[in-house]
């Protein structure tokens, strides 16, 4: 998975489409037009709940620390490592 997750990674940037209150949190896919990874998040969006279980996740999954740089109440995000 951390492969999976890095080969979409460019320039420290990851354009992903977020789908709250999922069974579990997961990568579910990559949408070609839209040129972002599909991620499914267990967590509901309130309160920044999906934000902050997004991160944890693509910290984990990546090895790298994570932060939005837009889309903080979109589902379209764009995600900056570091």
């Amino acid at each position: 998975m951390i492969g999976m997750i890095s080969g979409y990674i460019q320039n420290n940037r990851l354009r992903v489409i977020v789908k709250p209150n999922s069974k579990e949190t997961l990568v579910i896919g990559f949408d070609k037009e839209k040129d972002a990874l599909r991620i499914a998040v267990k967590a509901p969006a309130d309160k920044n709940k999906a934000n902050k279980e997004l991160l944890r996740f693509l910290s984990k999954e990546s090895g790298m620390r994570a932060g939005i740089r837009s889309g903080l109440s979109s589902k379209e995000k764009s995600v900056e490592f570091f």
